[in-house]
């Protein structure tokens, strides 16, 4: 049997319903440029970003937990080719865990130079340390805030 293929692109615009915990989550970083993530009751887990339920125990957070802004890199990507709906690239995308935090946030990297990839990747090594920054102006959306590395 012959296996086919064929190319398809899909540009879907929508609106998505945060929640109640999602829109307290970026209502506090719009308004006061700080990043929360809410406590397990049963294991005391602070999920980042924050869960109305624990994913371990199914069992309802019971608190808001500020994190950060301090944090170790746990992951991280460097994009070189164009995608639509994100910024020119290059650019870093990665995983952090915050100060605080029992699991980890993605969100860009900046003030990395990233002309020379394997010397970007040796900058962003896993562990380690970054800072949060803010935008000056936020609207409670992801590109508020990103991660510099800490100046050694």
């Amino acid at each position: 049997m012959e296996l086919l293929k064929r190319r398809e692109a899909w540009n879907i615009t929508y609106n998505h319903a945060l929640g109640e915990t999602a829109s307290w989550f970026y209502v506090q970083i719009r308004d006061h440029g700080k990043i929360y993530g809410r406590r397990c009751g049963e294991t005391g887990r602070v999920l980042v970003p924050p869960r109305a339920f624990s994913d371990q125990t199914l069992e309802p957070t019971t608190e808001w937990v500020e994190v950060g802004p301090g944090g170790c890199i746990e992951t991280f990507t460097m994009v070189y080719e164009p995608f639509q709906g994100l910024p020119d690239p290059p650019y870093a995308f990665g995983y952090v865990l915050l100060d605080g935090a029992d699991t980890a946030i993605g969100g860009f990297f900046k003030g990395i130079d990233l002309t020379n990839p394997d010397a970007a990747a040796k900058q962003m090594a896993l562990k380690t340390r970054v800072i949060t920054r803010f935008a000056e102006v936020r609207t409670g959306d992801v590109l508020d805030f990103w991660f510099e590395l800490v100046a050694e």
